[in-house]
């Protein structure tokens, strides 16, 4: 039978995260060069993150139309598919 958690085992993962913390700060406070490193290049995923958010909300209506665009299919491709008024098939997004 499991035991629950108590006060003691809580109380060890806090101290951890907190010590944790502390060196973080002490490191990113030296001008070492590992904490330039690092500093780069966490500056680089944030800037790189914000310009993936910027291109998809520019462009995420193009490329979801794109993926979804409609087409000529044929019928063993497991697309949902209709016919058209000139009869060709066409696919269209499945629900």
């Amino acid at each position: 039978m499991e035991e629950p958690w108590d006060f003691e085992f809580l109380s060890r993962i806090v101290d951890g995260f907190v010590s944790f913390l502390s060196e973080f700060v002490d490191d990113w406070l030296a001008n070492d060069m590992r904490v330039s490193i690092f500093k780069i290049l966490f500056s680089w995923l944030v800037v790189s993150l914000i310009a993936i958010h910027f291109a998809w909300r520019v462009y995420g209506n193009t490329v979801n139309d794109m993926y979804y665009r409609q087409g000529h299919v044929a019928e063993s491709d497991g697309g949902v598919s209709r016919e058209s008024a000139a009869g060709d098939t066409i696919k269209t997004h499945r629900e």
